[in-house]
């Protein structure tokens, strides 16, 4: 029940945010941005929707290729589906943390185990989250040498936050996967407080789940790690379904006839900056940090009202659509395997 109310409670203020950004991003030049709305070029927002979906479809692929190692008939369409599952509850959650558990949960309900489909999530997690920091890593690298953005100092400390915070995440991936006496040292003294706090009421329990977890993620990495080119085929991948995700403001913009020197490498830059800035954003979508920061690094390529345009459009398909073709997955009752 409560589970329900929460997620009620998500839905509702993804809901609200949504019209208040909206608000404020189209409120100044609401005539010229409905007019670049008739008028876009509806090829391009094909186009669009189209790498949209070919982006969903690449990353499924390390999901199908993790699980078919624990399920020899798992089918592509189940990781199409689950990836398209996960996209809704990531979309509808804060710091998108509903779509891993129900990851889990739902490899558990198409017959894969608990250990085994948490061993999947952890080898998908790790491959996508190193694809993420090598494109950031890129993004910083660039414009350290070619000035695409001036240094302003609340952006400048927004990015380097957000890329300590994919640091951070990373470098806990490889300690949670290697250094076992760390974990279990760690263990003990986080549940020995828990329990002096009456946080924790069978601590012996709780010791003996936490270390059965990192157990399996120790297990899940070095599996992962003893197959080094299908580890990086894996990453190059991730790669490539996030450079798909960051053309698409590029390719929006193509459709208003707008003149800009925004180009793919900038375009590039300017989304991995945006995705850094969005990971601490404690809000469904990170919504209202994500708009905040796609104005402030496309507004260097593009003007108002066009950005505003770009930026509408470029959240529904990154954003909006996810969720929905998410929902549609979720009404589908089927057979998975």
């Amino acid at each position: 029940m409560k589970k329900k109310i929460k997620g009620k409670f998500n839905f509702i203020l993804l809901i609200f945010l949504a019209f208040l950004v909206l608000y404020f991003t189209i409120k100044d030049d609401f005539p010229s941005i409905l007019e670049q709305l008739r008028t876009i070029q509806k090829g391009w927002l094909f186009l669009g929707i189209c790498v949209m979906i070919v982006y969903f479809l690449v990353r499924s692929v390390p999901l199908y290729v993790f699980a078919r190692k624990f399920k020899k008939n798992y089918s592509f369409k189940s990781a199409v589906s689950l990836t398209l599952k996960t996209e809704f509850f990531n979309g509808v959650t804060p710091f998108a943390s509903g779509g891993q558990p129900f990851q889990v949960y739902e490899l558990k309900k198409q017959k894969i185990n608990l250990t085994d489909g948490t061993n999947i999530i952890i080898q998908n997690f790790i491959v996508y989250q190193i694809a993420l920091m090598l494109l950031g890593i890129f993004a910083i690298t660039y414009n350290h040498y070619f000035h695409l953005f001036e240094e302003v100092t609340l952006l400048k400390k927004l990015v380097t936050l957000g890329f300590f915070v994919n640091l951070t995440v990373t470098i806990c991936l490889f300690a949670l996967a290697f250094l076992e006496n760390f974990n279990n040292f760690i263990i003990k003294k986080g549940i020995l407080l828990l329990t002096k706090l009456h946080l924790i009421k069978d601590p012996l329990k709780k010791e003996k789940d936490f270390r059965n977890y990192t157990k399996n993620f120790h297990e899940g990495a070095v599996i992962l790690l003893q197959e080094k080119k299908k580890f990086i085929g894996l990453i190059g991948i991730n790669i490539l379904a996030l450079l798909l995700l960051y053309l698409i403001p590029l390719i929006v913009l193509k459709g208003t006839n707008y003149q800009s020197s925004l180009n793919i490498l900038s375009c590039i830059v300017s989304v991995s900056y945006v995705m850094l800035i969005s990971s601490f954003v404690p809000l469904p979508g990170a919504t209202g940090g994500i708009e905040y920061a796609f104005m402030s690094f496309f507004g260097y390529f593009i003007t108002k009202p066009t950005i505003s345009t770009v930026m509408i459009l470029w959240r529904f398909m990154t954003y909006y659509l996810g969720i929905l073709l998410g929902a549609i997955a979720l009404t589908i009752k089927g057979r998975e395997r």
